[in-house]
């Protein structure tokens, strides 16, 4: 049997990413995304709980987050987990887990719409292709789903 290594978030960025550079050239990009859950308590009180995700995206991604991802904006990451290892100055075992991100999907339009301007020069259309055009949809998909169209 094979292991999996997958990682899908879907959430917003809580710094602009930090853009760097190897020294062939090929860039790689940072950043930290917040995702949450709510829930209510015993006593019905609502409580909520945040975790931070670091990203890290090389070469093709790296360069869409730097042209298109900031602060706050939301944004879908699939990858998969890197643990990486190192000493301190105290000679400490030190470790921090990274997702590798493997695909992206930009989720905030700029125009504030609630869906992406399809029709945006400036965004790539590998991206476009990740988005339908209502136009474009699947006319046997419908809004409603009845119990005789569940197969268990």
């Amino acid at each position: 049997m094979s292991s999996i290594n997958k990682v899908l978030i879907l959430g917003n960025l809580t710094a602009d990413p930090e853009i760097k550079e190897t020294p062939s050239g090929k860039k790689v990009a940072s950043f930290s995304v917040a995702t949450s859950i709510k829930w209510k308590d015993d006593s019905g009180n609502k409580q909520e709980k945040a975790e931070f995700h670091r990203v890290t995206a090389w070469a093709h991604l790296a360069e869409l987050a730097e042209k298109y991802l900031s602060k706050w904006k939301k944004v879908h990451i699939e990858g998969r987990l890197e643990t990486r290892s190192w000493e301190d100055e105290d000679w400490k075992k030190r470790y921090a887990t990274h997702i590798i991100a493997e695909s992206m999907i930009l989720l905030t339009p700029k125009s504030g719409n609630k869906e992406p301007d399809l029709n945006d020069d400036d965004m790539p259309e590998s991206l476009k292709s990740k988005y339908d055009e209502p136009s474009k949809k699947d006319s046997r998909v419908s809004d409603e789903i009845s119990i005789e169209d569940i197969p268990f």
